[in-house]
């Protein structure tokens, strides 16, 4: 179609990118429990991964990684805000992050 924009200004689709992540810095409590890192006991300052599979991981501050199977991809649209920026790599975005 003519007035569809050029592909330099389309958002990746969810099939083009890896997933998705944010900054989840207070206690994340689920099933009225709260969150921590099995390894280190962290239990704030998470970064929440919404992977293209629909599984939801969990990064401490530590850069430990944990699945976590209570939470999908509903529970992270509902939780995060619009995409803001893509990143090549997982490293770069958790720059961007603070991570």
């Amino acid at each position: 179609m003519p007035d569809f924009l050029p592909s330099g200004f389309r958002a990746p689709s969810r099939q083009d990118v890896s997933g998705f992540m944010m900054r989840w810095d207070q206690p994340l409590v689920i099933d009225e429990e709260v969150r921590e890192c099995p390894t280190c006991g962290e239990y704030r300052h998470w970064v929440v991964f919404n992977m293209r599979d629909g599984s939801v991981w969990l990064r401490c501050r530590a850069g430990h990684e944990t699945h976590e199977p209570r939470l999908d991809t509903a529970w992270y649209n509902r939780n995060s805000g619009p995409v803001d920026h893509f990143h090549p790599t997982i490293e770069d975005g958790l720059r961007y992050l603070g991570h």
